[in-house]
């Protein structure tokens, strides 16, 4: 399909796209994706959905909706796109590397989205090739929410010179805060997020992926983090994250966190005794839109 917007009449459910996730491209060229927009407008939030994710992730069960839930809201058009005919890359092949939101302003339960999606720079990697998931929430034309999420396909052949991701060296800090995670884990994330890679349920799965046992969604491992700071965070803020190794379902994991000059918060979440990070944290205050 050429550039344009793709309007669909409800947010996809990822059940019917399932087999089409897992199925690889045939095509062994260069890697393609999307030139599309894909949206959807007017979508109203299930409100007990919304408390199920909350409770799974640890928020409050209050009317503003935490930032990662409107990134949930975003997913089904991930895969929606990566599913098509016009894309080489499946989502269930690759590796969420980083993810990087904002919140223009406090969301809540009762309103209805626009929701849309689109793929961008698509570019070489010494594993592959790197692409941005870019997410827009709006509510009326006011821009509530944006997101990027960076996703590595391994094997795809990009032309070019691969880009070097800098990785942030990470000191040993002792956490201040230990969580235990269940066995389960994977299977009540999958149920609030419709994420249907099965490599966080299923230990077959998970092994033809190089894992001994599930692993847990790196969106959770987000939401859990963001529920620790959310009490202190302002109105608006960005906040972006780096996937740096996964977590072996059941498990037991540190986090700390702490404020920074400008107002913001570095943090992370490691090993319990702080040694290695999972997941690695920066959020920046931002100013109200208008």
């Amino acid at each position: 399909m050429d550039a344009g917007v793709e309007r669909l009449p409800a947010l996809p459910r990822l059940g019917p796209l399932r087999a089409k996730t897992l199925m690889p491209s045939l095509d062994r060229g260069p890697a393609r994706v999307p030139g599309r927009t894909v949206q959807v407008s007017g979508v109203g939030q299930d409100a007990a959905r919304l408390a199920d994710y909350d409770r799974v992730c640890g928020f409050p069960l209050r009317n503003r909706v935490p930032a990662t839930w409107l990134h949930v809201l975003t997913f089904g058009l991930h895969v929606h796109l990566l599913s098509g005919t016009d894309s080489t890359i499946r989502l269930a092949g690759v590796v969420h590397v980083s993810n990087r939101m904002r919140l223009h302003r406090p969301v809540t339960a009762a309103e209805r989205l626009d929701v849309s999606v689109r793929v961008a720079n698509l570019r070489a990697h010494r594993r592959g090739a790197l692409l941005d998931l870019i997410g827009e929430v709006r509510v009326a034309d006011e821009l509530v929410w944006d997101g990027v999420s960076t996703y590595l396909a391994p094997g795809a052949k990009v032309p070019g010179a691969p880009e070097e991701v800098a990785r942030v060296e990470v000191v040993s800090t002792p956490p201040i805060a230990i969580w235990r995670l269940p066995g389960d884990l994977g299977r009540e994330y999958r149920r609030v997020s419709d994420d249907p890679n099965p490599i966080h349920t299923s230990r077959v799965a998970a092994r033809a992926f190089g894992f001994a046992r599930p692993i847990a969604h790196g969106m959770w491992t987000h939401a859990r983090l963001l529920a620790a700071l959310d009490p202190r965070l302002p109105d608006t803020y960005a906040m972006e994250v780096a996937f740096r190794r996964p977590i072996l379902l059941p498990a037991t994991v540190g986090a700390w966190w702490r404020p920074e000059p400008d107002g913001g918060w570095r943090a992370a979440v490691t090993t319990p005794d702080g040694a290695r990070p999972y997941l690695t944290a920066t959020v920046s205050p931002t100013r109200p839109e208008g």
